[in-house]
């Protein structure tokens, strides 16, 4: 998931010392013994409005590992909200366990009551192991649930809305490396086929990309490469391939001193959050070896562009998409903006998000 010793040695873990690291408002940890529920809720900053965020479900080896995982992924929800030029916060949800075999009506009702007791403060959506469903039972509970369905007046799965953002972002990344945004004939690698990654072949195969897909799920592997004609690779030789784009699009901390050595690519553009390991050391490392990185938490922000949509009421998926075709220009300035100033595009793109933040703080108090 995260490793865990970017932030601290097991055994001298602080968890007021981890929040202090990121700069986190609020760390909520809930418990409810009669259905099993085990979540930690993070508010990272609300300068920009409240709180938004996906739940996932994850089974984590260690309360510790979530607890850094949920860390991480709200700070990475503030600059996704920042830079879209949303108002909102960030924030996100993680459930402990096996949702395959805990999630009830019940257990995510439980949920749902954590959240409204935030009053307004953090407001949920999908993420990994959740589906709209979920959202629904959880919104039996809470006003302050996203990703329903549009017969309920939500904006549905945002899973289409984030491969689309995705694809832009490699297209403006094409743009950058090759002077043209055209991905035919590219030989792409997408690690994670679940819905933002099958969603992401299907716009690459129909510009006629040559796509390698892999994922630790044999039954998913094998129905996008059947219905796409993308090509199975191993968990690990996706890395030793001889590719023009390398797309991760399941867990994070895929970018790191091992893979980097490997990767043959130049460019990284996909869907998962915190790809890189260590922000701090591995931007600078493939600037060194001559790779493009697009910035993750900007290119895959068309899910919460789109529950975004849903929250300000009246929901248009025209809107969102409209939205999210931002993502490109955005994209292409950020690596301009890396080039010129001999930075990280990771950095980059959060000394923009930060600065929106401090101007913006200046006008109003977090919410």
């Amino acid at each position: 998931m995260v490793e865990i010793n970017q932030f601290g040695k097991e055994g001298d873990f602080s968890v007021f010392n981890e929040i202090s690291k990121l700069g986190h408002e609020q760390v909520v940890y809930c418990h409810d013994e009669p259905t099993g529920l085990k979540a930690i809720i993070a508010i990272h900053n609300t300068v920009l409005g409240p709180a938004l965020g996906g739940t996932r479900m994850w089974n984590y080896a260690s309360d510790q590992e979530a607890l850094i995982d949920v860390l991480r992924l709200s700070r990475g929800m503030t600059f996704k909200a920042a830079i879209s030029g949303l108002n909102l916060g960030g924030g996100k949800a993680v459930i402990i366990g096996d949702a395959q075999k805990m999630k009830t009506e019940a257990f995510l009702r439980r949920f749902g009551r954590f959240v409204e007791s935030l009053g307004g403060r953090y407001i949920t959506a999908e993420d990994v192991n959740m589906k709209t469903r979920d959202m629904e039972y959880m919104a039996m509970e809470s006003r302050y649930v996203t990703g329903l369905p549009q017969t309920l007046g939500g904006g549905g799965d945002p899973s289409p809305v984030t491969a689309y953002g995705t694809y832009l972002g490699m297209k403006a990344s094409a743009k950058k490396v090759y002077g043209d945004d055209s991905l035919e004939g590219k030989k792409i690698a997408v690690q994670g086929v679940g819905q933002v990654g099958s969603y992401l072949v299907e716009h690459l195969r129909k510009e006629n990309a040559e796509v390698f897909i892999t994922d630790i799920f044999e039954d998913k592997l094998k129905e996008v490469a059947k219905k796409f004609g993308a090509k199975v690779v191993g968990q690990d030789d996706i890395f030793d391939l001889d590719m023009d784009i390398y797309a991760p699009c399941a867990l994070g901390a895929t970018v790191n001193d091992n893979t980097i050595e490997r990767l043959k690519c130049k460019i990284i553009a996909g869907a998962a959050n915190n790809q890189l390991a260590d922000e701090n050391v591995h931007g600078k490392k493939l600037i060194e070896k001559g790779i493009v990185y697009a910035p993750d938490f900007l290119i895959n922000a068309g899910g919460l562009i789109n529950v975004y949509a849903e929250f300000l009421g009246n929901y248009s998926s025209e809107r969102a998409y409209q939205q999210a075709e931002k993502i490109y220009d955005t994209c292409l300035d950020i690596l301009n903006k890396s080039e010129k100033e001999s930075m990280p595009t990771q950095q980059a793109a959060m000394a923009l998000a930060q600065k929106r933040i401090d101007d913006m703080g200046k006008v109003k108090l977090s919410f």
